[in-house]
């Protein structure tokens, strides 16, 4: 299949480029072409030629924090038919690269996700045009080693010390991508040490721990930060705290929910200037309600309810969210006054960084995978998308 995208303002992952056209092949980026497009590369040369009608054409958005979408949420007993719900749900709002996130549950649960992403990634590997579904490109396990103190929504009932069960499963290279939550306190620095050599992506969440803790699993091979202020001890003047050790550490990364209600935008811009750049990742942290009419769904025993943008339990406790990735850029640009080129990155480029997949996603360029979105500047609404190749009009 030969594609060709033209008439939009090209964003490539670091700059913006005019009069651009780019060349689909097989589900790859082919080339960069200078438009109009002519000689042997005329339009009848293409099997589809999608003119973008001045529409921002820019890599795929990839979140790694989704813990549900489109009504389903990954707690429970989902099934292929659920993660193509998810991500059908996500890719309206430009998500082209996943990591459904299973908040903590038992190991029942934990051994269920796992054997569901394997059977998803089979069948993406097995099927040249997977749809939606080739989204899904990994797994994030957010707990259970989470410390009680800093629990947030996750059920206390559930949270435990580590077990040599839960390390062969993160462990397992079959599940793509991986992604653990953890409290490094509570685990201990062996842990972490274990899961990255075992090429686990480490991040602290959930936890209570002191700046030097956060120093030593930083040593060990901890590698992000999920939420970035939320349920982690605060930076404070003879206290560093897990803010503290983020911000500093030049190495890691840190993940930001932009949705006015998890973190001042004050907080944020700090933030944002404060660490390296390169190192500041968009995330959802999405619930069921994101892309869904019904804004109300159930996790664990507790019924919760998203409002005016806002994702909640009946007591006030913040419970995700209802943030979808184009609306997380759009925040960026009105609520933080970033460059539309530095929100557009953290939500592509860095994130490719993070996970390791920065030859093949996050930008516009030959022979990387075609991920790509369309979007509408003026109304922040999607148009178009490609996943490795495969288009769908919005």
């Amino acid at each position: 299949m030969k594609q060709l995208l033209r008439g939009a303002r090209l964003f490539t992952g670091t700059e913006f480029l005019d009069h651009k056209a780019v060349s689909l092949i097989h589900g790859r980026i082919d080339a960069v072409l200078d438009e109009p497009v002519n000689g042997s590369d005329s339009c009848s040369g293409w099997d589809q030629v999608h003119d973008l009608d001045g529409l921002i054409l820019c890599p795929g958005f990839i979140d790694v924090q989704v813990n549900g979408g489109g009504g389903i949420m990954i707690n429970g007993q989902t099934d292929l038919t659920d993660l193509e719900t998810m991500a059908v749900a996500h890719r309206a709002y430009g998500t082209t690269t996943l990591l459904p996130t299973l908040i903590s549950d038992g190991l029942p649960a934990m051994r269920h996700v796992a054997a569901l992403i394997k059977a998803c990634l089979a069948r993406v590997q097995d099927q040249a045009e997977a749809g939606s579904l080739a989204a899904m490109k990994g797994v994030h396990f957010e707990g259970p080693y989470l410390n009680p103190m800093r629990k947030g929504v996750h059920k206390q009932e559930i949270l435990r010390a580590v077990d040599d069960e839960a390390l062969g499963l993160f462990c397992d290279p079959e599940l793509g991508i991986r992604l653990v939550t953890l409290a490094p306190e509570i685990t201990g620095p062996d842990f972490i040490k274990a899961l990255n050599e075992a090429g686990v992506l480490v991040c602290a969440g959930h936890t209570a721990a002191n700046y030097q803790q956060i120093i030593e699993a930083l040593d060990y091979g901890l590698r992000g930060f999920t939420h970035l202020f939320n349920a982690m001890t605060p930076m404070n003047s003879r206290e560093p705290g897990v803010v503290g050790a983020a911000l500093q550490d030049e190495a890691s990364w840190c993940g930001l929910i932009v949705d006015g209600f998890h973190v001042h935008p004050a907080m944020l811009s700090i933030a944002i200037d404060a660490k390296k750049t390169g190192k500041m990742m968009l995330v959802t942290d999405a619930m069921a309600c994101v892309g869904a009419e019904d804004k109300s769904f159930d996790l664990y025993d507790m019924r919760l309810q998203a409002k005016d943008g806002k994702c909640q339990t009946q007591d006030g406790t913040l419970a995700g969210s209802d943030l979808d990735m184009i609306g997380a850029v759009k925040k960026c640009v009105s609520l933080l006054d970033l460059p539309l080129e530095e929100a557009l990155r953290m939500a592509s480029l860095y994130p490719a960084h993070f996970i390791g997949q920065e030859a093949n996603l996050g930008a516009v360029q030959p022979g990387f995978q075609a991920d790509l979105v369309a979007f509408d500047e003026q109304s922040w609404s999607l148009a178009h998308s490609w996943i490795g190749g495969h288009y769908l009009r919005h």
